[in-house]
């Protein structure tokens, strides 16, 4: 009986470590974005995570929601650096949330400061 149990319980766990291996390094889809960094906050109560927002209008209409991962130090320092400024976003989509890494399936690889569309030429 323990010996079942004990098979049963290893086969969770790979299954489990297969799953998360498939989510963590396979990308669902890859691309850029670009609009005004509105907000870029540390939240979490169990686990912290890095999250922001774009917005891509000129009314807030369209909000783009990102998550950066902890090791990504030089990132989360341009994102708060970048705060209220028109930036260029780099992500990666993962095929699924896991909630110890972020709130959404986007997770930012690069950014850069732009010049703003809505500004050119004033």
């Amino acid at each position: 009986m323990k010996k079942v149990l004990a098979i049963i319980i290893i086969g969770i766990l790979v299954l489990f470590a297969g799953w998360y291996a498939f989510v963590y390094y396979t990308t669902y889809s890859e691309g850029t974005r670009s609009g005004e960094l509105i907000k870029f906050s540390n939240k979490g109560v169990v686990f912290k995570t890095w999250e922001g927002e774009i917005s891509q209008g000129i009314s807030g209409a369209q909000i783009f929601s990102f998550s950066v991962e902890d090791k990504n130090k030089d990132i989360i320092q341009k994102l708060e650096k970048f705060q209220g400024r028109y930036v260029k976003l780099k992500y990666k989509e993962r095929f699924a949330k896991v909630s110890w890494l972020g709130d959404t399936k986007y997770f930012i690889v690069d950014i850069e400061e732009e010049e703003s569309p809505h500004f050119r030429n004033k």
